[in-house]
């Protein structure tokens, strides 16, 4: 099984597992504040589950590309929706600041 390391813990989860859905099981901080209630529910449509990622996993959805390509998010940041993400092998998940995770300080659990 996969592991996945974000906010200071680290746990496991099948493979070919939903990022989002994992995190949001696990009760790990995906969602900074507002977003925490007004999210697009893993549609990919809202950005605000945006990540970075270290490790194997889905390329990006069409969703997914179309999402990061707006304001706040820009292409070249290298954030992921963590709601179009498939884990496919063991992954660091590191979430920064801001409402849709798009600044550049790392936010702490």
């Amino acid at each position: 099984m996969p592991t996945i390391q974000f906010a200071g813990q680290t746990i496991e989860c099948p493979q070919g597992a939903n990022l989002r859905t994992v995190l949001v099981r696990a009760r790990l901080p995906l969602y900074h504040r507002v977003a925490r209630a007004v999210h697009c529910r893993g549609r990919g449509t809202c950005g605000t589950c945006a990540v970075r990622i270290e490790g194997k996993i889905s390329d990006p959805t069409s969703a997914e590309n179309t999402r990061l390509a707006l304001p706040p998010h820009n292409r070249e940041a290298g954030l992921r929706l963590a709601c179009q993400c498939t884990v496919l092998g063991d992954l660091k998940v590191i979430k920064y600041e801001g409402l849709f995770g798009q600044k550049d300080e790392i936010a702490l659990p």
